[in-house]
């Protein structure tokens, strides 16, 4: 029997499960079993979970469905239990170093005790020092071990369940488990509190709470808030018949009712509907519930409790305006440049959203391109009741095809749409002073995946920070967005990092990549003679990354022409500069054709053989042609440690790595670039990253999106295995 068993829900933590299990597992006490419990079907979490499983027999693995919630995710993992002792974390905490053997330490002085509660720290997502909140609480209990009359205000409602550990015999013996439902800590943590009989506690520091930046899911406004009331009249209810005294009643009906007048006093959290039903359910509550001799608190809070005693909602009603007044609730005008665009879009703003509007954005304007194009195509032949706005720069307009409607940034009709549409689609982000309205759908396609750090990942990068702007309104517009696409499971985790959101992620893949799967022989060879390739000529494409520490585009030690003079007579240069330094004055000549300008990427992905990159994003999109990719990383750990990587590139790399331009030009002499060695890299890449663009990712994005239809009803995703690739135009495959 090991000594603890950590039960991990891990449903909807993804992005920072690996670090909560690996705080565990890396623990220097190691006689215990790990338990996550998730839903198989959350593939993202799934394969953390795995892949810890596949190295440590400790980690034991349990199906939970989300429906069941935290309740049922927590009493899955108790009912797979075999530890003397059960702890319980959540997907995106952390245990400290050496909490497991700290624990082991104060048990063990202890004796058997039911429950022994621990200090945990509160950590901002962001800025500011962390808080202690049990440290309070529990210097005032006794030392060693002790009964819970002698700490009356251990009741359980401040504690989560997090906060201790307790006892497998003792919760099974007495059946006790996690009520259904939200606020289960609570419920829980009360029932706990009444049935203890020995109580202990530990005053340092074991978990590590990291705080979400959307806060705590349950302080979001709706209807949930009712289910408060359900797990405060069954820890009440539990209190009475077990007959506990009025010395442990009080303080146990005190701190449930301020959490209930936390809630009917909050401006957001009740829908307007139901504050009156709210108020009068606690009303009645109280008055059933209150220990005799209870006195209430002072101040503020004690008209509260008056109020609340003698059901006068119209007083307490009263006294919620006056305290919103006072905390100056007001609402957030835009604040688009220029004093009459204010005006105009605000007028805009008072007008009833466009229903079957769409406005598309790509790359803050540079065209139509990338994801949002691809959207908007396919939208045509799904959606054709849908008006559709593509938003470009003034010298971009010209590039957009003639068939499709534009509206020029910062022109009055840009306003106006942006005001008015009911769908807003973009690859990028909006600019600062969109209004995210009331019943809008904001798509955020992003344009990428991600090896380099995105969003507050960032932060960490001093050069890269510095040209990032502030954090502060970037995290502004992520909570505009509604939907955040992702390619693969690992761009999921990231995305859910880089940009914390209340969004929900799409894993669909990239519409912009469909091509790749639908595209036939005749689109590459249309495309190749739009773009010049020479008949019969092996086309490489070459597409460096940007460099934070460097002014302009430059293509780096690699010099193309003596590349090609180097890898065969046969071989020629697609040159594309990344879409930073797409206006530049580069031109093609001799071998080397400059398609730095032209439109579609996929496009160019489409008529080359071979891809030489370095870090660039691309390397992702072109693994689906399953065509041969060379990584060119001459400056790797420079640009590691200046930009900062989520995953080693050279440890997984999509092909052969070279690192001088005598390295490239060898691979390409010797055959090795397209050799086995090179399938297999590639093979083992297109497994981890092309997981999701099968060709239909575009209608899935329209079905689920702009005509609201339910996932489960959308094309599933074709296997990896049998899909076919549009096919190179030169290269014979080994």
């Amino acid at each position: 029997m090991p000594r603890f068993s950590i039960i991990v829900p891990s449903h909807g933590v993804a992005g920072r499960l690996s670090q909560a299990l690996d705080s565990v597992l890396a623990q220097s006490f190691g006689d215990f079993e790990l338990i996550p419990v998730g839903d198989t079907a959350d593939r993202a979490a799934a394969d953390v979970v795995e892949e810890r499983a596949e190295r440590d027999s400790r980690v034991a693995p349990v199906h939970s469905p989300p429906a069941a919630g935290l309740a049922g995710a927590r009493n899955a993992g108790m009912r797979a239990a075999t530890g003397a002792y059960l702890l319980f974390l959540d997907g995106d905490d952390v245990l400290v170093p050496g909490a497991l053997a700290a624990l082991d330490g104060r048990l063990a002085d202890t004796g058997g005790v039911d429950v022994l509660h621990f200090e945990h720290e509160r950590v901002p997502w962001w800025e500011g020092e962390p808080a202690n909140p049990a440290a309070p609480l529990l210097a005032k209990a006794p030392d060693g071990a002790f009964t819970p009359d002698r700490a009356p205000h251990l009741t359980g409602v401040h504690l989560p369940a997090w906060s201790a550990v307790y006892r497998r015999t003792f919760l099974t013996e007495r059946r006790l488990a996690f009520p259904d439902g939200y606020f289960t800590d609570i419920g829980f943590g009360a029932l706990v509190a009444a049935r203890a009989e020995r109580v202990t506690v530990l005053r340092s520091v074991v978990v590590r709470h990291l705080v979400r930046r959307q806060g705590n899911r349950l302080n979001l406004p709706g209807g949930h808030h009712a289910e408060l009331l359900d797990q405060a009249e069954l820890a009440l209810a539990h209190a009475a018949e077990r007959g506990l005294p009025e010395e442990r009643r009080g303080p146990l009906f005190e701190q449930l009712f301020a959490a209930i007048l936390k809630t009917a006093t909050h401006p957001r959290r009740l829908p307007r509907p139901e504050r009156r039903a709210f108020y009068r359910r606690a009303s009645r509550l109280y008055r059933r519930h209150r220990p005799a001799g209870f006195r209430a608190p002072g101040g503020r809070l004690g008209v509260q409790h008056r109020l609340l005693a003698s059901g006068s909602y119209a007083g307490f009603r009263a006294l919620r305006a006056a305290n919103r007044a006072a905390a100056g609730v007001l609402r957030r005008l835009p604040r688009p440049h220029g004093l009459r665009t204010r005006l105009l879009y605000h007028c805009h703003l008072r007008r009833p959203l466009d229903p079957n509007l769409v406005v598309y954005c790509a790359y803050w304007g540079r065209g139509y391109a990338c994801n949002p194009a691809a959207i908007h195509a396919r939208a045509r032949e799904l959606a054709p009741h849908l008006r559709s706005v593509f938003l470009v720069e003034p010298d971009q307009a010209h590039t957009v095809p003639e068939d499709v409607d534009h509206a020029v940034i910062g022109s009055r009709r840009y306003w106006e749409v942006l005001a008015r549409a009911k769908y807003l689609v973009n690859n990028a982000n909006f600019a600062e002073g969109i209004v995210k309205r009331p019943g809008s759908v904001h798509l955020q396609t992003q344009h990428g995946t991600p090896l380099k750090t995105m969003g507050v990942d960032q932060s960490t990068y001093p050069v890269v920070a510095a040209a990032s702007g502030s954090f502060t309104k970037l995290l502004g517009r992520v909570d505009r967005w509604d939907f955040n696409l992702s390619a693969n499971r690992h761009s999921t985790r990231m995305w859910e990092r880089a940009y914390p959101g209340s969004y929900e992620q799409l894993e669909y893949g990239y519409p912009r990549n469909d091509v790749y799967v639908t595209a036939t022989a005749d689109d590459v060879a249309r495309v190749r003679r739009e773009l010049g390739v020479p008949e019969g000529r092996t086309a490489v494409l070459y597409a460096p990354t940007h460099r934070d520490w460097e002014a302009g585009f430059g293509t780096g030690a690699l010099d193309p022409e003596a590349f090609c003079e180097a890898a065969g007579e046969d071989v020629v240069v697609l040159l594309r500069a990344h879409y930073f330094y797409d206006r530049g004055g580069r031109r093609s000549s001799g071998r080397i054709i400059d398609v730095t300008a032209h439109r579609s990427a996929e496009d160019v992905c489409l008529a080359a053989d071979a891809l030489v990159t370095d870090y660039s994003s691309i390397m992702f999109d072109y693994a689906n042609l399953d065509r041969p990719i060379v990584v060119y990383a001459d400056d790797w750990d420079v640009y590691r440690e200046t930009r900062g990587v989520y995953f080693d590139l050279m440890a997984a790399p999509p092909g052969p790595v070279a690192r001088t331009p005598e390295e490239l030009a060898h691979v390409f002499r010797d055959g090795s670039y397209a050799g086995p060695e090179s399938a297999a890299l590639r093979a083992a890449f297109r497994e981890r990253f092309c997981e999701f663009d099968d060709g239909r990712a575009a209608e899935r994005v329209v079905r689920r999106v702009l005509l609201g239809e339910p996932p489960e009803t959308l094309p599933p995703v074709v296997p990896l295995a049998e899909r076919v690739p549009a096919p190179a135009a030169t290269l014979v495959r080994s």
